[in-house]
């Protein structure tokens, strides 16, 4: 059974990401966290753990101002995110990828499936967020915090999982990488599982996300009773499943 490498990659700028990866056959599954967490979160160590005994190569990070990785939270947005994602894939895998997204992971799994479509043989979607710091942030906030964050840059309210710091610098980078406003040119199979008592991600927006996908081999699992987490054994147990069947499919062997 292989052991998880873990190192450090230098951005150039003075931030060095985190990484650890099991070496195994391809695709290597790259599992992409979401807004505020890391690579250690049930997902990513459920996702390691079966990719271990699965002898599949798989590969984890820490985006800039998340888990270990150097750079502060509060300075960093999306463009920046899926860039990290970007650095450390084309760095430490080669090869076939499928992407798992959770959350925020999602967007950008899509951000990266987009820059490097040639390399992306599937992607997983686990409560996909594309969009949200405009659809589910912005649209959300009433008008006297709308301009506070504008005049002060900065907003900190109180969240389901703790404190939520928005930047309008997160949000005006956001409104460059949206999604779902027209069709997405992906040719990928992907899966998305989307839990709909999730009080976070409405579960609609994987059936939008679905319908803007231009890959017609999209399928989408609700849990009727699943939370955004999804982190429950049997939301884990469907995870595995589903990323086993997407890798069984042609296109990602």
């Amino acid at each position: 059974m292989s052991t998880e490498e873990t190192g450090r990659l230098d951005r150039g700028d003075g931030v060095s990401l985190a990484w650890a990866r099991l070496p195994g056959r391809g695709p290597t599954v790259v599992f992409l966290h979401g807004f505020g967490s890391d690579m250690t979160g049930e997902k990513a160590q459920r996702l390691c753990a079966w990719c271990q005994e699965a002898g599949q190569a798989f590969l984890r990070l820490d985006c800039s101002g998340h888990g270990v990785s150097d750079g502060h939270f509060e300075e960093g947005c999306i463009g920046e995110w899926a860039e990290d994602a970007r650095r450390v894939i084309a760095a430490e895998t080669e090869g076939p990828l499928v992407l798992v997204g959770s959350s925020m992971g999602g967007w950008i799994a899509l951000l990266t499936a987009l820059a490097m479509p040639q390399r992306v043989a599937g992607l997983l979607g686990l409560a996909a967020a594309p969009d949200f710091t405009e659809d589910m942030m912005w649209e959300a906030l009433p008008p006297h915090d709308r301009q506070k964050l504008m005049v002060e840059g900065i907003l900190r309210l109180s969240g389901e999982y703790g404190e939520l710091v928005i930047t309008r610098r997160l949000i005006e980078d956001g409104r460059t990488h949206l999604v779902l406003r027209g069709p997405i040119a992906l040719a990928c199979p992907v899966r998305l599982i989307q839990g709909q008592a999730d009080t976070t991600v409405p579960w609609e927006t994987a059936l939008k996300l679905a319908a803007r996908l231009e890959s017609r081999d999209v399928q989408v699992t609700l849990v009727k009773d699943g939370t955004h987490r999804l982190s429950r054994p049997a939301d884990l147990a469907l995870m595995c499943r589903v990323l086993a069947g997407l890798l069984e499919t042609g296109e990602a062997g």
